[in-house]
């Protein structure tokens, strides 16, 4: 039986629960442009990548509260604003372990990155704190987004 936190899902680590497609910017992303992508409620992670490489995780916070100079400069480099201490996690990493990690640290999102670094996914906990979300479930709230733009 799956982690019940895990939605009933299977998945009992962070690569059978990731999302395969995850949004990523590359490293020309501006402050200005990842403020401008936080604006979506939906976003709590930027994934800053060269390549396959990762080179950051921002998030909101990181966006929040800078006090140099140079921080504040809306054309800074994005990925100097992240990190990856303590936003990534091995393919191999137990969901449950996971689960208790991200409700402890108040966080929903950790980039899912191999040993040389490379992005291979992204950890998604759902906002209901009832598992992941999958790739399915971010196609199925981008097609309403669209009909809600039509008018539909």
């Amino acid at each position: 039986m799956g982690d019940p936190c895990a939605g009933g899902s299977s998945a009992r680590t962070a690569g059978e629960a990731m999302v395969l497609l995850p949004k990523t910017c590359p490293p020309s992303t501006t402050a200005a442009q990842a403020r401008a992508l936080f604006a979506d409620d939906h976003v709590h992670a930027l994934l800053v990548v060269d390549g396959a490489r990762l080179l950051a995780v921002v998030e909101r916070e990181d966006l929040l509260g800078r006090t140099t100079p140079d921080a504040l400069t809306p054309d800074v480099p994005a990925h100097e604003l992240g990190r990856l201490y303590g936003r990534t996690v091995p393919p191999g990493a137990p969901t449950d372990v996971l689960v208790t990690r991200l409700r402890a640290e108040g966080r929903r999102r950790l980039a899912v990155v191999d040993e040389g670094g490379h992005l291979l996914g992204l950890l998604c906990f759902k906002r209901s704190g009832r598992g992941f979300c999958s790739d399915a479930d971010i196609a199925a709230r981008s097609r309403e987004r669209a009909l809600i733009a039509a008018g539909c």
